[in-house]
């Protein structure tokens, strides 16, 4: 069923409906024409997100995978009777302690370790250090049409600079003042993010936006006005320090970004938790179902 699914995948990205999977196969089709999507795909024509369609298996995962599914099925049956043997053998010759004896207890080093395995393997919201940002300015990136340069308040005495990508999407007078009102904006910024030099220029950080599925619309995610700055943003039921720094190999961020996503409330979530500030949730105008990122 692995190769059906990613023709489906394909189709999507293409913005193509599903029936063109039958059209563009060997058995009703023309699976030659699959090849030249330019023939078929009209001028103008609008794709969709494009997105991975295989991850990247890590060694230990290629080792488990060999493991599990080496030589034939008769043969893991066997392995497996082998091993459920040796465990009830093992079994048997446990001793339960009477309570005379001290049970022995993990060394500092070995406790320490499980105990930093264990928040490793733990991937949640928690490993984030969201912040309110206040952006003092803002300006077009001097290398790069699609970018804009800010300098955004998180509450360390000195602004950070950030790069964004969302001079198509976001006038830069809104990127500064709030319309109407004269106030500095205030957004929510991935604070432990590794910085990146994008174009010549350093980013620090990243600006948190939702946008819709056709990614034609995105809208800044915004704490209430009244929230500190440099406040962390909360997601109750999931505590913890942030990372100092996430580790891109770790894939921290791209874990937990599928699930961030706006409801109908038009509310910022992580699953179905709201970014949560002392001064209220986080929120965006209009876009609701949107990804954030």
């Amino acid at each position: 069923m692995l190769l059906p699914r990613m023709s489906h995948q394909v189709l999507k990205q293409l913005n193509l409906p599903a029936e063109m999977q039958v059209l563009l196969s060997d058995e009703k089709g023309d699976i030659e024409r699959a090849k030249r999507p330019w023939e078929f795909l009209p001028a103008g024509h609008k794709i969709g997100i494009p997105e991975p369609l295989f991850k990247e298996l890590k060694d230990e995962e290629v080792e488990i995978f060999r493991q599990k599914f080496a030589g034939s099925q008769a043969d893991r049956i066997l392995k497996a009777e082998a091993e459920a043997k040796d465990l009830a053998e093992q079994l048997k010759k446990t001793k339960v302690s009477d309570g005379r004896g001290k049970k022995q207890q993990p060394t500092k080093s070995a406790a320490d370790a499980k105990s930093k395995g264990s928040a490793e393997a733990e991937v949640s919201i928690s490993r984030l250090d969201i912040r309110v940002g206040l952006i003092t300015k803002a300006q077009k990136h001097p290398d790069a049409d699609s970018l804009y340069v800010e300098e955004i308040d998180v509450g360390e005495g000195q602004p950070r600079t950030v790069v964004s990508g969302l001079v198509n999407y976001i006038p830069l007078e809104d990127m500064q003042l709030l319309p109407v009102v004269l106030l500095n904006r205030k957004v929510c910024v991935l604070c432990n993010i590794k910085p990146t030099t994008m174009r010549g220029i350093k980013s620090q950080a990243m600006v948190l936006a939702a946008s819709d599925s056709d990614h034609t619309q995105v809208e800044l995610v915004e704490p209430p006005q009244s929230a500190p700055v440099g406040e962390r943003v909360t997601f109750p039921g999931f505590k913890g320090d942030p990372d100092d720094i996430l580790n891109p190999k770790k894939k921290v961020w791209e874990t937990v970004q599928v699930d961030l996503h706006t409801d109908k409330e038009l509310v910022a979530c992580y699953k179905d938790v709201p970014f949560t500030t002392s001064a209220g949730v986080c929120k965006v105008s209009s876009i609701c179902g949107g990804s954030i990122r």
